[in-house]
This record gives C-alpha cells, structure tokens and sequence, in this order.
C-alpha cells in the first residue's frame, strides 16, 4: 500500500484527505491511500516518516510551506525561486530516506487565475505574507502584473498596511486572499479593506476553499467585483502533485 498525506496545524479545515480518497475510489486506485497528519511543529516530520515506512508523498498547508524546505535533501527551482514547498516526494532505497519539495501552488493559481486576468488588469495586491503568498506573487509578476504585498506589519519594498489599502484600492486591480482569514471555522471573518471602494473592475481570488464562498468573497460579490474561491485551485495543485508522486 503506498500512503500519502497532508501535513499542517491545524487541518479541520482540509479538503484533502476527502479528494483524495474519493479519487482513489473514482479511478479504482485500490493500493493508495491519504490521510491527514496534523502536526503541531515541523520537526515532527522526521517521526512521521520514519515510522511510516510506506509513505511516499506529503502535501504541505499552514504554517510549514517555508519551514519544511529547510528540512529536504532537494527543492524544485521553482519552489526554490518562489521560497515555499507544498509537496513532498519520498525517495527510500538502501535504508537512505530522500526528500525532494515542489511547488504546486503556483501551478494551481496560474491556471486558475490566467482566464481573469486581461490586459486592463497591471496590479495585484496579495493580502498576506506566508507561504501560499509568496506562490501568488511569482506568478503573478510572471504573469506581467506589480505586485504589491499588504500585511499588517510592512515595512519592506512593496508592502503597505491595510490602511494604506484605502488610497490605492480604486484602480481595477486583482485582490487576493493569502491569507487564513475566514478559513472554517472562523467564517465571520474577513481581511480588513475597504470593500466599500470594490467596483466590477475589481477580481476577487481568495485561496480559502472552506467556505465556498467566504465573506471576504461575498462583499465583493455584493460590490459587482467578480469572484473566485480556491477550490479550483486545490483540485488544480493536488492533481499535480499526484503527477509528481508518481513521475518515474
């Protein structure tokens, strides 16, 4: 039986585990299986590997995507360049464990965010600063647009606070949620912008899949901004991660 899983604290929010399992049973993959291995600190990985002989692949979530890189023999460039890991492969031969991370976040977000984006469209703000964000800003500065990062304590080269959201927020733009906030359970929650200033020139891609349809996502929508949540980027980074694991 070969294994794989996810790896994050914590993980009531996944979806995951589900897709996986019901993929497996979908296209009648009968020695896979995937599960969720909530851990509350990132050098519990090493643990978790060695006493699970057949795992072979990890996907990663929060709040380990830059942590985990310094823990694997190898990185992707592309992961490398973007300074976050998503996936894990697990090489074992000879009683030598090998961990090579990838990136398929980028993948995910490129192509589901690629028919939104039109010629109108120059800049980007990422609300957040973590590891799904860093994949965000790669691609959309590889996809032409300047990116402006907003966190709630900036200070370095494009980063503004959300207060300063409000002087720039105007332009037709592309905002996206980086961040946790108004992931289940906490789905009350939103980012604080100024929702009041989103017009139809405005896209919304808020990487939270659990709600379908978050707050931060909802107020735009009420605003006429068009909407995206990150459930087609999900399906998108964990069908090619599968690639990954079973690349010969």
């Amino acid at each position: 039986m070969r294994c794989f899983g996810l790896i994050g604290f914590p993980l009531s929010h996944s979806f995951s585990e589900k897709y996986f399992s019901e993929k497996f049973e979908r296209e009648g993959i009968t020695d896979c299986r995937y599960d969720a291995y909530p851990l509350e600190h990132i050098h519990l990985l090493k643990t978790l590997i060695s006493t699970n002989p057949d795992l072979s692949g990890l996907n990663v979530t929060i709040p380990f995507k830059e942590q985990v890189i310094s823990l694997l023999n190898e990185t992707d460039p592309e992961a490398a360049e973007i300074g976050a890991v998503n996936t894990i492969r697990i090489f074992r031969q000879g009683g030598i464990t090998w961990l090579q991370g990838f990136n398929t976040d980028a993948y995910g977000f490129r192509n589901a965010i690629r028919p939104f984006i039109h010629k109108s469209y120059d800049k980007a703000f990422v609300l957040g600063t973590g590891g799904s964000s860093k994949a965000v800003a790669f691609v959309l500065k590889n996809l032409g647009m300047n990116v402006i990062f907003v966190s709630r304590n900036p200070g370095l080269e494009n980063h503004i606070s959300y207060k300063e959201l409000g002087t720039v927020i105007s332009y037709p733009s592309i905002i996206v949620n980086a961040s946790p906030v108004g992931m289940y359970p906490n789905i009350n929650s939103c980012p604080d912008i100024p929702y009041e200033l989103l017009t139809p020139d405005h896209v919304l891609f808020d990487l939270v899949y659990n709600p379908t349809e978050t707050l931060f996502l909802s107020k735009g929508k009420a605003r006429g901004a068009s909407i995206i949540n990150g459930l087609q980027m999900l399906y998108l980074q964990a069908e090619r991660s599968w690639e990954i694991w079973n690349e010969k």
